[in-house]
């Protein structure tokens, strides 16, 4: 089995982040070893370190990390 491109995980941790905002208790994302890291609403801001360190990967210099404003 493939595991998920850098612009897969993004878009994954992206959803997973957004879902935690609308109120989700719990997300799955995969990561780089195609391993299950769960994120709860208290590890948001972990979950919004590794969006940013994607997006740093990937060349993305125009965005900064996720804000969300509560």
């Amino acid at each position: 089995m493939a595991l998920p491109s850098l612009a897969e995980r993004l878009e994954q941790a992206q959803l997973a982040y957004h879902q935690l905002a609308m109120g989700m208790s719990v997300v799955e994302v995969k990561d780089s070893n195609g391993e299950s890291v769960r994120y709860q609403a208290a590890s948001m801001p972990r979950l919004a370190a590794y969006i940013a360190e994607l997006q740093r990967q990937l060349g993305d210099t125009t965005s900064g990390p996720l804000q969300v404003f509560l």
